[in-house]
């Protein structure tokens, strides 16, 4: 009756350490929020930018070499191509996972028993051969193959080896994402460059205008129409003309060492055409719906592949609750004498055992390791939605962008034609002594500082439009 007993109390403690060994804690799941508004500013054309090639859409062909240079020697982007060329090999690592481990393995050596243990007093009572007993010291000479391999049961491997592949997809997807900013980067440099030389040209032109009124005030002043007031006055307008032409031109020094590293190259001139930058017309974009930026954002592709391989590495972490099975085997030769080394079946040694084992107490370490998966599923879940709403976001912010820049333009250039026009009314006005040096003074300095808002603006919308086609996700193909 008491045996009965022990019997009971032992199978019903395996069977809750059994079903200990298979309980996963609980944890809370979030869905991914794939909901975008149906359209952007209500229109329902599913025309999309993004989908041209940048040869296509950026057509100065000095700004396309630029852009074809840095794709091949940026270093940034040769070290997202290197992130490739790891996670390709962990794709290799964990296809080995999957299949058996055999190695190979030989061995020489000796082994001393003692006589008064179960072997020595085995050996003591045997001939190694006939008519010989086994000596003391006994050699040992072996070699052959071993192999082992775990059975993937509950796919712990197999999810393992997707989620590789997952995050391979997702590296493609992060160069994809780092072509289409260094397209963007570039482009937008290259049209911050002309806009300085032209508002170098600009300063020029206005330092030759100065001087030539500083030299009217000088001949007014001789003539005593005016006094020495005006002509300090204007001459510290050259002067600070003079000095602005300096600040353009480190700033035309900087962008262009800053275009030459995003080359990859050291400083050097970067050719291009200044002449008829204040006329170009910036290409007309169309946006799509908003659904389509799932399909074209890399960053956003990325952060689901990234999700998805974070999903896999739950189900990873909850195989390692349940038991495993491993299988290992070995076959090769053994013998206490080289000669006899070879000698079949008397030498031939072999072996076959299956293991299944798995967590029974202690499991803190595993369900760590199983609730920061799950954290990082959420982490990657709430990356995906900001990805989603980010790229809304860019779009929606530079469609407003380029029509207030385009409001903007319209009434800077008729400002700044109407402030060009008052330099030679206030001229004439001076000349007949109808206007003061005061006036002729601010008119320059307005007309100057008009055209160099002119020329800000038309900067700013040829940007608008290079980062409304990289908030589309164009560029990368």
């Amino acid at each position: 009756m008491f045996k009965k007993n022990i019997y009971k109390y032992v199978g019903l403690m395996l069977i809750c350490a059994a079903y200990s060994a298979c309980k996963v804690p609980e944890f809370a799941q979030r869905s991914e929020n794939k909901n975008v508004p149906a359209s952007f500013n209500n229109s329902q054309d599913s025309t999309n930018t993004a989908s041209l090639k940048w040869r296509s859409f950026f057509t100065d062909p000095n700004l396309v070499n630029l852009i074809d240079t840095a794709l091949k020697n940026n270093q940034e982007l040769n070290i997202t191509l290197q992130e490739i060329e790891i996670a390709k090999n962990d794709i290799r690592a964990k296809k080995g996972e999957l299949l058996p481990t055999v190695g190979y393995g030989a061995g020489a050596g000796f082994e001393k028993v003692g006589r008064y243990t179960s072997s020595g007093a085995g050996d003591a009572s045997t001939d190694i051969t006939p008519g010989k007993e086994v000596p003391d010291i006994l050699p040992d000479y072996r070699f052959g193959l071993q192999a082992n391999w775990e059975a993937d049961i509950w796919h712990k491997l197999r999810n393992a080896k997707k989620a590789a592949v997952t995050r391979y997809l997702s590296t493609v997807e992060g160069k994809n994402f780092v072509v289409t900013n260094l397209v963007a980067e570039v482009a937008n440099s290259y049209y911050e460059l002309l806009a300085l030389d032209n508002q170098f040209d600009i300063v020029k032109k206005n330092i030759a205008l100065q001087s030539n009124a500083l030299e009217l005030m000088k001949v007014q002043k001789q003539a005593m129409r005016t006094t020495e007031l005006a002509v300090r006055k204007f001459e510290a307008e050259v002067l600070s003309s003079k000095s602005l032409e300096f600040d353009i031109q480190q700033n035309i020094t900087e962008t262009e060492n800053k275009i030459n590293f995003l080359l990859g190259r050291y400083p050097q001139p970067i050719p291009r055409d200044k002449s008829n930058f204040i006329n170009l017309v910036p290409p007309t974009v169309q946006v799509g719906l908003p659904a389509q930026l799932l399909a074209n954002r890399p960053d956003i592709k990325q952060a689901e592949l990234d999700l998805t391989a974070a999903k896999l590495d739950v189900k990873v972490a909850k195989a390692q609750f349940y038991p495993s099975l491993g299988i290992s085997a070995t076959i090769g030769y053994q013998a206490f004498n080289p000669s006899y080394l070879l000698r079949t079946p008397e030498s031939l040694a072999y072996s076959l055992a299956g293991d299944l084992a798995g967590p029974l107490i202690n499991r803190n370490a595993i369900k760590a390791e199983y609730l920061t998966a799950n954290a990082k599923q959420l982490q990657a879940v709430f990356n995906y939605e900001k990805a989603i709403l980010n790229g809304y976001v860019e779009v929606a912010n530079q469609l407003s962008n380029i029509n207030n820049l385009q409001k903007s333009y319209d009434l800077k250039a008729k400002q700044a034609e109407a402030l060009t026009q008052s330099i030679d009314i206030s001229n004439d006005l001076f000349k007949a002594t109808r206007a003061d040096y005061f006036e002729v003074l601010m008119t320059q300095r307005d007309a100057l500082q008009s055209k160099l808002e002119l020329i800000e603006t038309k900067k700013q919308q040829l940007n608008a439009v290079v980062n409304i086609y990289h908030a589309l996700g164009g560029g990368w193909n």
